[in-house]
C-alpha cells in the first residue's frame, strides 16, 4: 500500500465516523487512526528515498546530457575549424598552382620563341652556307665546262 492509499483510507474512516450532535466534531476509532498513521510513517521514508533517488537520477541524466551536448558542440567547433583551415589551405594551394601554371606557361612560351629564333638562325646560316656551296659548285662546273670546251677533249 502506498501513502496515497493510506490517506484515502484515513479520509474514508473520517467520512464514516459518527458525528456528535450539534457540533462539527466526530467520534473516531483511535486505534484505527493510529494504525493508519503508523503505516503512513513506515511507508513515507521509503517513498521519500525513492523520490530522492528519482530526483538524483534526473539530475545525473541532465548533467550527462549537458556534458554530452558540450562535447558535441566542442567536436563540431573543432571540425568546423579544421574544415575552414582545409578550405584556406585549398584556396592557397589553388592560388599557388595558378601562379605556378602562369609562370610555367610564360616560361614555355619564352623557350618556344627562343627555340624558333635559334632554329631560324641556324637554318638561315645553313641556307647561306648552302648558297655559297651552290655558287662554288656552279663556278666549278662552269670552269670544268670551260676547260673541257677549250681543247682538252
Amino acid at each position: 500500500m502506498n501513502a496515497f492509499e493510506i490517506v484515502d483510507r484515513i479520509e474514508e474512516l473520517l467520512d464514516k465516523s459518527k458525528r456528535i450532535p450539534f457540533s462539527s466534531n466526530i467520534i473516531v476509532n483511535e486505534n484505527e487512526i493510529y494504525d493508519l498513521l503508523d503505516e503512513l510513517r513506515n511507508i513515507l521514508p521509503e517513498e521519500f528515498k525513492q523520490s530522492r533517488w528519482i530526483v538524483k537520477e534526473r539530475e545525473n541524466m541532465i548533467e550527462e546530457a549537458k556534458r554530452h551536448s558540450e562535447r558535441i558542440i566542442k567536436e563540431t567547433k573543432e571540425k568546423a575549424e579544421i574544415l575552414v583551415s582545409e578550405t584556406e589551405i585549398l584556396k592557397s594551394a589553388s592560388k599557388k598552382a595558378e601562379e605556378l601554371m602562369s609562370a610555367v606557361e610564360a616560361r614555355a612560351r619564352t623557350i618556344r620563341l627562343e627555340a624558333e629564333d635559334y632554329a631560324d638562325e641556324k637554318l638561315a646560316n645553313l641556307e647561306a652556307i648552302l648558297h655559297k656551296l651552290l655558287t662554288a659548285i656552279e663556278k666549278g662546273r662552269e670552269q670544268f665546262t670551260s676547260t673541257m670546251g677549250t681543247g682538252e677533249k
